[in-house]
């Protein structure tokens, strides 16, 4: 991680975008967190006494509520491309400089294969995950810990389950991480030897066949190919583990809520709306953490290509 501060100067330059990308992210989950709310509320007051007005005035407040969310995500969205772009750019540009000063010598060490892949696949992998650090994973927490929050302005008994659920959630997603962020680079590194060997292959062709080496070659490459494609497969079961593992814990957290708020409902102390507010409050983490699953996959190959 300490090699990724060297790529905070080049970041610099993009502060603004930087910083507007999630600022607009944060104002559409406000809005995000009120639907619920304003929900409740057309159960609770509207549908209860049968005001159809005011089921009407919230109806038209949830419009609105949309059209500003939707605008929030768009310039969001905007600026996380334009800070991604940017950044990428820059990078490329310096390290193309940095190659250029580079010796014959280190040039002969390092190898075509891996500078190409370097300057293509490693930067493109680090510009998607600094676009989608900045829409999504801004976006997940702000979910998450907001749903926690307005959960306990609704009933504090309901809310100590989302209390529970989240720091088991996130220990589970930090743990797959830990553990799968040195596997990634270990992967990036069998995709450079893979490249290495491939090249050799196609400039030495004619070595080769005069000294009849055809097979050992493709021995060496298939042997390495293998070796990737295990290592590729691993890494991939292990972060297909997020998803199943967040649906079980959500769905038994979406459980004992649905119980805890029955009974609360049936004492009197909630209403059927804030009911409903609770059990969206808990959707809404779901598809957040989905999405957060997803997300760390991303990640964690910009990470390791970072590095």
């Amino acid at each position: 991680m300490k090699k990724l501060k060297s790529l905070s100067p080049i970041l610099k330059a993009h502060t603004k975008d930087s910083v507007l990308a999630p600022t607009f992210k944060f104002l559409e989950v406000v809005f995000d967190l009120l639907v619920p709310v304003v929900v409740a509320q057309m159960i609770d007051v509207g549908v209860a006494k049968g005001d159809k007005p005011y089921i009407v005035r919230c109806f038209f407040l949830l419009l609105v509520m949309a059209a500003v969310g939707l605008t929030c995500t768009a310039t969001a969205q905007f600026f996380a491309a334009k800070a991604s772009v940017g950044f990428a750019a820059d990078l490329r540009k310096r390290l193309f400089d940095h190659i250029q000063s580079l010796s014959f010598s280190s040039l002969d060490t390092l190898g075509t294969d891996t500078l190409i892949t370097r300057l293509s696949d490693d930067v493109n992998q680090v510009q998607n995950g600094l676009n989608m650090a900045l829409r999504l994973l801004i976006r997940s927490p702000f979910i998450v810990l907001g749903s926690m929050v307005m959960a306990f302005t609704v009933n504090v008994r309901c809310a100590l389950i989302f209390a529970v659920t989240i720091p088991i959630l996130f220990a589970v997603i930090l743990f797959i991480m830990s553990v799968s962020i040195p596997l990634f680079r270990k992967a990036q590194a069998g995709l450079d030897t893979v490249t290495g060997l491939t090249r050799e292959n196609l400039t030495g062709v004619r070595v080769i066949r005069a000294f009849c080496r055809e097979q050992q070659s493709v021995e060496e490459f298939a042997q390495s190919n293998r070796a990737l494609t295990h290592l590729n497969e691993f890494v991939g079961r292990l972060s297909a583990l997020l998803n199943p593992i967040t649906y079980v814990l959500i769905n038994l957290a979406a459980v004992a809520l649905i119980h805890t708020s029955a009974i609360q409902v049936n004492l009197g102390h909630m209403q059927q709306g804030q009911t409903v507010a609770l059990y969206n409050y808990m959707l809404q983490m779901i598809v957040e953490l989905v999405k957060l699953a997803s997300l760390i996959i991303t990640l964690n190959k910009s990470i390791a290509c970072g590095e």
